[in-house]
Parts: structure tokens; sequence; C-alpha cells
């Protein structure tokens, strides 16, 4: 079992530039295949991007495709979510969660496939 702790959001203008962290308490944090989640007001939650357990697959959904950048280092049990050129509909609760059954070289975009989640951090982007 692991749990997630993210950090990091706040309060930024538009084309600005944020970055979130997520801390995983778990031994063999290597494990777990992570991914970022967003949910706003009134909507459901949604993929943003993935990592393998190596940090060696990537995968994005296409509205943060060249802005955000998603990395990890396995030595501090740490996952990161760099986002630039931030815009008003980047506004969002944003959630890490890790997926203990992935094979290794997988970056899973559906949220069924996450075992264990984080409480969320606000990110909000003033136009």
């Amino acid at each position: 079992q692991v749990q997630l702790v993210e950090s990091g959001g706040g309060l930024v203008q538009a084309g600005g530039s944020l970055r979130l962290s997520c801390a995983g308490s778990a031994r063999s944090f290597s494990i777990y295949a992570m991914g970022w989640f967003r949910q706003a007001p009134g909507k459901e939650r949604e993929f943003v991007a993935a990592i393998s357990r190596s940090g060696g697959t990537t995968d994005y959904a296409d509205s943060v495709k060249g802005r955000f950048t998603i990395s990890r280092d396995n030595t501090k049990n740490m996952v990161y979510l760099q986002m630039n050129s931030l815009k008003p509909e980047d506004t969002a609760v944003y959630y890490c969660a890790a997926d203990r059954t992935s094979s290794n070289y997988f970056a899973r975009r559906l949220q069924r496939d996450y075992d264990y989640w984080g409480q969320g951090t606000q990110v909000t982007v003033s136009s």
C-alpha cells in the first residue's frame, strides 16, 4: 500500500508555470506506475499525464501535451508535474495516483487502473 501527498498548487496568472509534487510513502515506490488527473468544478475527473515505473514511458492528454511534463525520482519516492504556459482552463484540483498492476513499460490513462489516490491540490489560473 502507498500513501500519496500532493503539493505545489496555487494561484498563477495565465502563461505562468507551476510544479506539482507527489510524495509516496511506499518502500518500493518504483513498482508503481504513476499518473496525474484533474477535476474542474462541475466536471468529471480526467486524465492529465502518466509515467511508467522506471520513467521510460510517458503519456499525456492532448490538452496538455507540449505544456506539461511528468517525471519521477524513485530514489526520493517523488513524482512531479511541471506545468508551463498555463491557461484558465487548467484550473482544477490535481490528483496523483499509483497503479500497482501496470507492467513495466506502460503508463495507463484509465482511472479504474489506479489503486491509490492522493487528496489533491488546487491549481487556479487567472486570466
